[in-house]
């Protein structure tokens, strides 16, 4: 490299000011590129990685160390803890109670999800010393013992607006119970209040019960032997819970980290996308530099400069743009998540780290990882322009013949590419991710852009060779010189492409979303107490109330719906249980598949007369995740024995939970638990009714007011449909700066078209041709690149489309949704891009006729 900075002097003395003027502008350009895509990226992990590292942090504090902790889904019998705490592996138990509700504000105001823990506030501190709670100056040293009394964390008091000595109502049911902040928490994480566990048991309607124990085991015990012991032994002496099992505390922060884990990796994809098409506007920007500066380089090759050190020095040039950018990005990008971190608080828009509030963390690793795809992409853009400056041939590039020999592409090389990335998108998920499926899409575009000749060519097979000589020149030169024309149109082919393929993703995820919603929602109003289903258990209508409201004016029908979270599995994140009439489920659920038998058949092995178990119908999601099929056995967590084992009916689509969600009878509910309690209604209103009155209506039957939302169908698909919208307005602006940076990667690959074809447009004029037909001939040839461009970049979206649809959604998210394609859109798609690269033609074929004849062919003696 330092033997070619002796040429440098020469090569400035050789060049104009305003040639070099234009080409820092254009690397100008390419460094912003490079830095957007940087920034991009950088930004989405950073803001990532600070969110799960709040979170587990929240996690850790939560949960405290212990050795071993016993957990019941929902609860157990305090009895466990007694027992637990005589036998000989165990040194301390600890015994804890969970409860997710709300934070009631004052009239029936605003609701702020919470949890509840109650602990034994003498022994905390040695399993969870974050949960200790602190009495504040002037309050009583025992008010940890206090039945009346919370300890709230930084987040609960930042959102309830609450100060410690205040009052807050925490929801029970439909009514609320009064407590009073006597104090602190150290725990980090979403909202959380920490109260004495008798407190909790007796206020939150957990009389008599437990959610977990946590132990400290004796010296010299391992966990995993104590285990088995300690489970043999509670069963020997009667004191088993059928709901209890074994939960390793550590392995929580692993389950809420896998429930956001394709989201972060889908969109940190998205974002590379930047850096991906910037990588394109380099390699524009670096051919037209080299185009520019052919002359340059050929003199300096008759004077010595190696092929080798002239690839060398615009390989370097495409490494400093990617310097200066991935600077330019890593500092942008920092800033662009301190903003997102404040305005956001780490959830991206997504959900997933709602309530969390994280510092920004910045990783060197990290800064310098982004960094280096910055350069990479560079270079990766300089390659080619580097690779045809090395093929030149210095005197004939003197003389305006081009001077360039660059061999083509192997034509089996286009076809193996698209070959493997329809192969690689049959492949599973790699750790529940969509690794290979992203792999094909990559094939998928660069096969594509191998194949513009082709294309190219073909286009031309079926056009009629025309009688005018102008179009008679542009139509054989196409045809000649299509490779050239991957140079041309690779910014509109990798543009265009990911364009139709994120719109037609898109539209088929709305329409999808649109669909199911028209389906799931078909009563006139729907009222619940649980915006979340993990707060079911503390926010729950009371038994009766669906009779009782049937009964009020206007109100035709009745169904009440009872939600629940059961974890199927240790390190998975729990399912939504949905228990509600269900006397036609083809009709009432969006079903995907169904049982090819009989719907009640014993399964065999079982003797006759063995009644039938329960049917349900699971989410494409418990699908994908258990080892569940259609028609088979699935065991819940329900019932006496803790343990029910159920048929799988059916599968049915489920956009609102991506970690599944099963839906069965209510009365089969009712009949296994003993549950008659309700979180949602759906009721269906007489024409005449008046809703305000049948929502005040069933207020005045629950008792409290304010503790009850109402919607109406329409205001709920607006209100998802707007969250939708605004969760992918991402994709929009990666659609915009895709569509510029293919059409600067136009103008400027035809500007170098041009400006290494003077000669051959002067040696055109003194052989008779019109500065017209010149313009005409430049315009041709780009309408004919453009429009395989075009065709091709419209081919490739489509097939984008179909991996991102059917491989990459369902590997990712564990949802299907049907292929829609908006050909309006489409249609204007191309359409801008047909016109954008005529005008930017039309430009190039001004420049060309701009050349005197006469000076043009002087340069050629």
């Amino acid at each position: 490299m330092p033997a070619t900075l002796r040429w440098l002097p020469m090569l400035l003395r050789q060049v104009s000011w305003p040639d070099w003027r234009a080409h820092a502008w254009r690397q100008g350009a390419a460094c912003v590129a490079v830095a957007l895509g940087v920034a991009m990226g950088l930004s989405v992990h950073l803001v990532n990685e600070a969110a799960l590292n709040e979170f587990g942090a929240a996690v850790r504090a939560a949960n405290g160390q212990p050795d071993a902790s016993l957990r019941c889904e929902p609860a157990c019998g305090d009895a466990v803890y007694a027992a637990l705490a005589q036998l000989p592996q165990v040194r301390s138990a600890h015994p804890v109670v969970s409860v997710s509700t709300y934070v009631v504000g004052g009239d029936g105001g605003q609701r702020v999800p919470v949890t509840v823990l109650g602990v034994d506030g003498l022994s905390v501190a040695a399993v969870a010393p974050e949960l200790w709670p602190r009495a504040a100056e002037g309050q009583d040293r025992l008010a940890l013992l206090a039945d009346d009394r919370v300890f709230a964390n930084p987040t609960a008091l930042a959102q309830t607006g609450l100060a410690v000595g205040g009052a807050l109502r925490l929801q029970q049911g439909v009514g609320t119970t009064d407590w009073t902040v006597a104090g602190q928490v150290a725990a980090g994480g979403g909202p959380v209040l920490v109260v004495d566990i008798a407190a909790a048991q007796r206020r939150l309607g957990l009389a008599g019960q437990l959610t977990r124990v946590d132990l400290r085991l004796a010296d010299g015990v391992s966990a995993a032997q104590a285990q088995g012991d300690m489970r043999a032994a509670l069963a020997s002496q009667g004191a088993w819970p059928p709901q209890a099992h074994w939960h390793d505390p550590q392995g929580d922060e692993q389950s809420n980290a896998a429930l956001s884990r394709a989201y972060r990796v889908n969109l940190t994809v998205l974002a590379l996308v930047a850096l991906f098409v910037g990588a394109f506007l380099v390699f524009s920007v670096m051919a037209l530099s080299v185009a520019q500066r052919m002359p340059q380089f050929a003199l300096l090759g008759v004077l010595g400069l190696s092929a080798r050190e002239r690839r060398q020095w615009v390989l370097a040039e495409a490494a400093i743009t990617g310097v200066l950018g991935s600077a330019l990005g890593v500092a942008l990008g920092v800033g662009l998540a301190r903003l997102a971190l404040h305005w956001l608080s780490g959830d991206l828009g997504a959900g997933f780290f709602a309530g969390v509030a994280p510092r920004l963390q910045v990783s060197v690793g990290a800064l310098a990882g982004f960094a280096a795809l910055g350069v990479l992409a560079a270079l990766a853009g300089g390659w080619l322009p580097a690779r045809q400056v090395q093929a030149l041939s210095p005197a004939q590039a003197l003389k305006g013949l081009g001077g360039t020999a660059l061999a083509p592409l192997p034509a089996a090389v286009a076809p193996g590419l698209l070959v493997a990335g329809a192969l690689l998108a049959l492949l599973p998920p790699v750790g529940g991710l969509p690794v290979a499926a992203y792999a094909a899409v990559a094939c998928v575009l660069l096969g594509g852009m191998v194949g513009v000749p082709w294309v190219v060519a073909a286009l031309l097979a079926v056009v009629r060779v025309p009688r005018w000589p102008t179009l008679l020149l542009a139509l054989e030169r196409a045809r000649h010189e299509r490779a050239a024309a991957t140079v041309a149109v690779a910014g509109v082919v990798a543009s265009l492409s990911l364009a139709v393929a994120l719109t037609v993703m898109v539209s088929s995820f709305r329409e999808g979303v649109t669909q199911w919603l028209d389906q799931v929602l078909p009563a006139d109003l729907y009222a619940r107490t649980a915006t979340r289903s993990v707060a079911s258990d503390g926010a729950y209508l009371p038994a009766g109330l669906a009779d009782q409201a049937a009964g009020l004016p206007g109100v035709q029908r009745v169904e009440a719906s009872r939600l629940r979270s059961l974890v199927l599995a240790t390190g998975q994140p729990p399912v939504t249980l949905i228990a509600r009439p269900l006397p036609s489920p083809a009709q009432q659920l969006p079903l995907v598949l169904r049982p090819a038998g009989p719907a009640q058949a014993v399964p065999r092995g079982q003797p006759p007369g063995t009644p039938a178990p329960v049917g349900v119908y699971v989410s494409e999601a418990v699908l994908a995740l258990y080892p569940v099929r259609v028609g088979g056995e699935l065991a819940l967590p329900l019932g006496p024995s803790g343990h029910t084992t159920v048929r799988v009916m059916g599968v049915w689509r489920d956009y609102a939970r991506q970690f599944g969600a099963i839906a069965m009878d209510a009365a089969d509910y009712r009949a296994l638990t003993g549950d008659a309690r309700a979180n949602d209604l759906a009721l269906w209103l007489t024409p005449d009714a008046d809703l305000d009155a049948v929502q005040a209506g069933l207020r005045q039957l629950a008792g409290e007011a304010g503790l009850m939302e109402f919607s109406v169908p329409a205001a709920i698909r607006a209100q998802s449909l707007r969250i939708f919208d605004r969760s992918f307005a991402v994709t929009h602006y990666l659609q915009a700066l895709a569509m510029a940076i293919g059409l600067f990667g136009i103008v400027a690959s035809f500007s170098a078209q041009v400006l290494a074809r003077r000669r051959e447009f002067g040696l055109l004029a003194h052989l008779g041709f019109t500065q017209h037909q010149v313009w005409w001939m430049v315009s041709a040839e780009g309408a004919v690149w453009t429009a395989a461009g075009t065709v091709l970049g419209v081919v490739l979206g489509l097939a984008v489309a179909v991996v991102l649809v059917h491989v990459v959604n369902p590997q990712s998210f564990h949802w299907s949704m049907s292929l829609v394609v908006p050909w309006g859109r489409l249609l204007v798609l191309c359409a801008v891009v047909l016109l954008a690269a005529g005008v930017a033609a039309g430009l190039s074929a001004r420049s060309a006729v701009s050349v005197q004849a006469v000076r043009a062919v002087k340069e050629d003696w």
